[in-house]
C-alpha cells in the first residue's frame, strides 16, 4: 500500500511540471500565431528564412511549464541553453553580425553610378520620423517610441540593436512586428505605388548606369564609413560591419572571407536571430495592448515610409530634365528590405511594360535605405542614451 501511495503521489508531483497543467489561454493563442507565421512562410513564402524561426521560436517561447521549478530551460533563466543564445539580442551583437552578411552580399554599384539615389533612401526614413511622433502621442516614452519607429525602416535586424538598447521590454513585439511587415512587403506596396502613380509614370524608361570601377566599389565602403560614422558615431556598430563585409566582397582579395559572411556565418546567425526573438514573445509579454499599438504605429510607418519615398521621386522629377526623369515605381526600394522591395519595383514596372526593367535602378535606393535606417536608428540612439 505504501508503495503504491508513493507511485501516486510521485506522478501527482510529476503532473505539476507538464505543459498541460501549466498551459494558460496566453500560451495557446501565441502557439497559433507562431503556427500561422510558419504556415504564411511555407505555402506563401512570406520571407521563410526569418519567419520558419521565429515561428518555431513563438512557438518554443510558449511552451508551458512551473516556473519555479528550477528547470533551467526557459529564454529568462540563467544558465539555461536558450539564455545563452538570447544574449545575442539582448546584448545587441545579432545584428551587426547580420549587417556584415548584407554587406558581403550587396552590390553597391547602383547607387555609386547614380548618386542622388541615396535622397530617395534619405526620403523614405520619414516613416521612421512620422512613427516616433505617433508613438509619442500614444503615450509611450521617448525611448520606447525610437525602438517602435525603427520599423518604418523595414529593417528587422535594426529594429532589434535598437530596441534592445532603448527598450528592451518591447523589443519581442518590435522585432515580430518588424519581420512580418518585412515579409509583408509585396503585399503592403503595390497598391500605394499603384495609388500615387499614373500610367504615364509607370512607363519611364531610364537609362542604363554607367559602368562603376573596381577602384570606385573598393572606396566606396572605406568613403561610406567616415562619412556616416562622422556624422552619426552611435551607428558604427551597424555602419562599421555593414562597410566591412561590402570591403571584403570588393577588395577581390578576400573572396574566402565574404563567401562565409554572406552565407554560413549569415545563416547561422539569422537562424539564432529568429528563434530567440520568437521566444522572446512570452504570452505574459506579448499580448498587452502595447502590442497592439506597436503593430498600429509599425503598419502606419512603413506606408509613410513606401509613400514617402514614390512622392520623393515625383518632385524630383519636376526638377530633371526629360531625358533623366526616374520612374517613381523605385521610390517604395527606399525602405530597407533588400532587395525584396527592388524586385517589387522590378516587378511592377514589367507589369505595364514588359521591356522596362527597373531592377538595378532600384536597388540605388534599396540599399541607400539600408545604410538610412542604420544612419537614423544611430540618431535616435545618440539623442537618447
Amino acid at each position: 500500500m505504501g508503495f503504491i501511495n508513493f507511485i501516486a503521489e510521485n506522478f501527482n508531483e510529476f503532473l505539476t511540471y507538464t505543459g498541460f497543467a501549466n498551459a494558460s489561454v496566453g500560451n495557446l493563442i501565441m502557439i497559433i500565431v507562431g503556427a500561422l507565421l510558419i504556415y504564411l512562410a511555407i505555402r506563401k513564402d512570406f520571407e521563410p528564412l526569418l519567419l520558419v524561426p521565429i515561428g518555431l521560436g513563438i512557438i518554443l517561447g510558449n511552451i508551458p511549464f512551473r516556473a519555479d521549478a528550477g528547470l533551467e530551460i526557459g529564454l529568462y533563466e540563467d544558465n539555461s541553453v536558450l539564455n545563452f543564445f538570447y544574449q545575442g539580442v539582448k546584448l545587441g551583437w545579432y545584428p551587426p553580425l547580420v549587417f556584415l552578411g548584407i554587406g558581403a552580399m550587396t552590390d553597391f554599384s547602383a547607387l555609386i553610378a547614380n548618386p542622388k539615389l541615396v535622397l530617395i533612401g534619405a526620403a523614405a526614413q520619414f516613416g521612421i520620423f512620422g512613427a516616433y511622433m505617433t508613438a509619442l502621442a500614444l503615450g509611450f516614452e521617448p525611448n520606447q517610441a525610437a525602438g517602435i519607429a525603427i520599423i518604418g525602416g523595414a529593417d528587422g535586424p535594426t529594429a532589434i540593436f535598437l530596441s534592445s538598447k532603448l527598450s528592451p521590454n518591447l523589443m519581442g513585439a518590435i522585432a515580430v512586428c518588424a519581420y512580418s511587415y518585412m515579409a509583408l512587403v509585396p503585399l503592403i506596396q503595390p497598391p500605394l505605388m499603384r495609388l500615387l502613380t499614373t500610367k504615364k509614370e509607370r512607363v519611364i524608361k531610364m537609362k542604363p548606369a554607367r559602368e562603376v570601377s573596381q577602384t570606385e566599389r573598393i572606396l566606396f565602403p572605406i568613403i561610406g564609413l567616415l562619412l556616416t560614422t562622422f556624422i552619426v558615431p552611435s551607428g558604427l556598430p551597424l555602419l562599421g560591419m555593414l562597410f566591412f563585409g561590402n570591403l571584403l566582397k570588393e577588395s577581390g582579395k578576400t573572396t574566402r572571407l565574404a563567401k562565409t559572411a554572406g552565407s554560413a556565418l549569415n545563416d547561422i546567425v539569422v537562424m539564432l536571430l529568429g528563434l530567440t526573438v520568437g521566444c522572446s514573445t512570452q504570452a505574459s509579454e506579448f499580448l498587452t495592448l502595447n502590442t497592439i499599438f506597436i503593430f498600429f504605429i509599425g503598419a502606419c510607418a512603413f506606408i509613410l515610409a513606401t509613400m514617402s519615398g514614390v512622392c520623393f521621386v515625383k518632385v524630383m522629377n519636376l526638377f530633371l530634365p526629360k531625358d533623366k526623369k526616374l520612374n517613381p515605381l523605385i521610390g517604395n526600394a527606399g525602405v530597407s528590405a533588400v532587395p525584396m522591395a527592388a524586385r517589387i519595383s522590378n516587378n511592377l514596372g514589367l507589369e505595364y511594360d514588359r521591356h522596362n526593367f527597373l531592377l538595378m535602378h532600384a536597388m540605388g535606393p534599396n540599399v541607400a535605405g539600408v545604410i538610412g535606417s542604420a544612419v537614423a536608428a544611430g540618431a535616435l540612439l545618440g539623442f537618447l542614451s
